[in-house]
């Protein structure tokens, strides 16, 4: 416990650290118009970043998020251009989600594949169906209501930012207040203790993975109500940056031990170097060097502790 505080005040003082640089090198930065673009902005790595918390806390990983959010995504761009309403939409792309989720469980706990295997292959099959369905042509035009669910505002406040902000509340609850979350603590720190006491560990992983899925199908709704847009190729890279945050807010890569607040820390510290970075005119390569690096050291980070201990 005293070490999940220690490391939320690292990330808290990364995070101020950050802001201050950033204020200082660019008089743009510090205006509530950029602030609230860098909260929406990092919307989307939230929502997945708290399913992978979950994952990489039983001792998973999950490479298929990407896809994952492109595939919900056409789902629900190709029943809008069927005439679906927004609710039935969203039901159709939350179904989707979990879908894929459950597929990438049933792959890990029932066919024991190792889940940088099995994430890897639903990866390559979402991304491809997603491509097939839609002919590789982005869908465009959504209901004005399921638009506002990516462009709308609620008291100045983003929905995105609000929605992101209803996932970490709800994460955060599930993983220190419910049988879910004590199990997937549990998963990640003795699979076979909590085996012989008598759980069904292969249907509480499935649920983890189903729970990561459903948090990319949420992501693909903020996604592509905010573009307007449908797009196949819709995602890329989105596994790296949920893992990056997952990593640098202090959860175990040996599983066991999660942290949700710093996760959400760590993915708004993301976003706010991509935010400087992008202010001061750095191109997105470099950014990418950037990130690349960032995670480099949250991960060596991790593996001190992990020595120590």
């Amino acid at each position: 416990m005293l070490g999940h505080r220690l490391r939320r005040f690292t990330l808290l003082a990364a995070l101020l650290a950050l802001a201050v640089l950033f204020a200082v090198l660019s008089p743009f930065f510090l205006t509530t118009d950029n602030l609230l673009n860098v909260a929406l902005q990092s919307s989307t790595n939230i929502v997945l970043a708290i399913g992978m918390t979950f994952v990489v806390t039983s001792a998973g990983i999950d490479l298929s998020v990407g896809s994952l959010v492109a595939l919900a995504g056409v789902s629900m761009g190709l029943a809008a251009k069927a005439g679906a309403g927004t609710f039935a939409m969203l039901a159709i792309g939350l179904l989707v989600g979990i879908a894929g989720g459950v597929s990438n469980g049933v792959l890990v706990a029932a066919a024991r594949i190792p889940p940088f295997i099995a994430t890897l292959a639903i990866m390559s099959v979402a991304r491809g169906v997603a491509l097939i369905v839609t002919g590789t042509r982005p869908i465009y035009g959504m209901p004005e209501a399921f638009r506002s669910l990516g462009a709308g505002r609620v008291w100045g406040i983003p929905v995105p930012v609000m929605i992101a902000a209803v996932v970490a509340v709800a994460g955060a609850l599930l993983l220190r207040r419910t049988v879910f979350g004590s199990y997937t603590i549990a998963m990640g720190g003795n699979e076979q203790a909590l085996r012989l006491s008598g759980v069904s560990v292969g249907r509480w992983k499935t649920v983890v993975y189903g729970f990561m899925g459903l948090c990319c199908a949420v992501a693909s709704v903020i996604v592509t109500a905010r573009l307007n847009t449908a797009e196949p190729l819709a995602g890329w890279m989105f596994e790296l940056d949920a893992i990056a945050a997952v990593v640098m807010g202090g959860t175990s890569l040996a599983g066991g031990s999660g942290n949700i607040l710093g996760t959400v820390i760590a993915a708004l510290i993301l976003g706010v170097l991509r935010n400087g970075l992008t202010l001061l005119n750095i191109q997105s390569a470099y950014q990418q060097v950037a990130l690349g690096a960032v995670i480099i050291f949250a991960v060596l980070i991790d593996q001190l502790k992990e020595g120590r201990e």
